[in-house]
């Protein structure tokens, strides 16, 4: 099965409806996703696998904004954050970096949402594959990632 096609099936069984699109220039970075959609760049949800005090997390972030890794680790309570190596993001995730989804993993990571991204109607999220994207309310977001809002951007 598809990498785009093992998201759809996964958020359906979490209930929500994904309309995906592609774009075969790519979306693999918030400005392409963003010019591709013709949206603004902080609208784009940047899925960022992140390593916290040897727990795999996941960082949901505007693409208008960078990682802070010490706000991350104290998100998380913890000390350390790193990114992530493409192995331990696929492992995590079952997706390769640049078409991370934010929901839809093997197994539930713990994720965390820019506070940012809440000032937005729509928002646009990786669907699995570097060509495809997905528009959703920031509101459905929070609710289907288990994500909770935190300050964590630089």
């Amino acid at each position: 099965m598809k990498a785009t096609d093992r998201f759809v099936a996964a958020a359906e069984v979490l209930g929500v409806t994904v309309a995906v699109q592609r774009y075969p220039d790519g979306t693999r970075t918030a400005a392409d996703a963003a010019a591709a959609i013709g949206c603004d760049v902080a609208q784009i949800v940047k899925s960022l696998v992140f390593v916290v005090d040897g727990s795999v997390v996941l960082a949901l972030t505007s693409g208008a904004h960078r990682v802070d890794p010490v706000a991350l680790a104290a998100a998380f309570g913890g000390s350390e954050a790193r990114p992530a190596t493409p192995d331990e993001a696929r492992a995590a995730t079952g997706f390769a970096i640049g078409g991370t989804p934010p929901f839809g993993h093997p197994a539930p990571v713990p994720a965390v949402v820019d506070p940012h991204l809440g000032t937005f109607d729509v928002v646009w999220a990786a669907a699995g594959a570097p060509d495809a994207v997905f528009p959703i309310t920031p509101t459905d977001l929070v609710r289907v990632t288990g994500a909770w809002q935190a300050p964590f951007t630089a």
